[in-house]
């Protein structure tokens, strides 16, 4: 969900430096060339349906068509023969599906609901993990929710490293503030725009089960896991699943 404004937060000590995770070196730089062919590609292939929604956007309401937010993601580095995952907030891009200026504190509330197993579905969002006919959407930011057309501008984070094509999602600080000290082991990953959690449980389990599911994904790190995420995102965005 998309807040307005980003929220300036410090990780902590404890969880700057994580360990090292099982793949290797070849896995990572190949992984990197993927990222960068497959997104410079589609960025130079949807530039006209891009431009078409930043214009549909500012037709829509006034404010900026990109929407910037702080999130929570590690980089892999190297010191000597030690690797380890450096967590660190990064500048995180979408479409701006809200109002501008709109008030975060209704979303922060039901995160923290989440992590903390006190959220509950109902049947106006279809059983899924999600504040749903949220006032703050504007009309064409629902369509582009639905079709999760909002998350293309994380193409660029994919190109600047920040981000990858797979894996775990890139969470708000102030869900990261609610983790205890397990979950953290879900940031020893580069996020990604999807992942195990998005085409297999998106909106539809809950935090714990979310958090499996990125464990699983870091433990199997593999190009064809990669691959198999990717195809199978295709039908999951078309179907909408999770989606809102």
């Amino acid at each position: 969900m998309e807040m307005a404004q980003p929220h300036t937060w410090q990780l902590p000590n404890h969880i700057a430096q994580l360990a090292q995770g099982s793949a290797g070196d070849f896995y990572f730089a190949c992984k990197r060339c993927l990222d960068v062919l497959l997104a410079g590609l589609l960025l130079l292939l949807l530039a006209p349906l891009l431009l078409l929604i930043v214009l549909l956007i500012k037709l829509d309401s006034s404010g900026p068509a990109i929407f910037r937010q702080e999130r929570v993601g590690a980089r892999r580095h190297r010191f000597g023969h030690r690797v380890v995952w450096v967590a660190r907030n990064f500048c995180f891009y979408k479409f701006r599906t809200m109002f501008q200026n709109a008030d975060s504190s209704a979303h922060e509330a039901y995160i923290r609901d989440f992590v903390n197993g006190h959220a509950q579905t109902s049947t106006q969002s279809g059983g899924k993990f999600k504040l749903t006919r949220d006032p703050r959407v504007t009309r064409v930011g629902r369509i582009l929710r639905k079709t999760s057309l909002d998350e293309l501008p994380q193409l660029v984070n994919v190109l600047i490293g920040d981000m990858s094509l797979v894996g775990p999602r890139p969470v708000p600080s102030y869900e990261v503030a609610c983790y205890r000290q397990s979950d953290y082991r879900r940031l020893n990953a580069l996020p990604g725009i999807t992942g195990l959690w998005q085409v297999k449980g998106r909106c539809q389990v809950p935090f714990e089960q979310m958090i499996e599911m990125d464990l699983e994904y870091i433990r199997n790190a593999s190009l064809w896991q990669d691959l198999k995420i990717l195809l199978f995102t295709i039908p999951a965005v078309l179907s909408g699943r999770g989606a809102e």
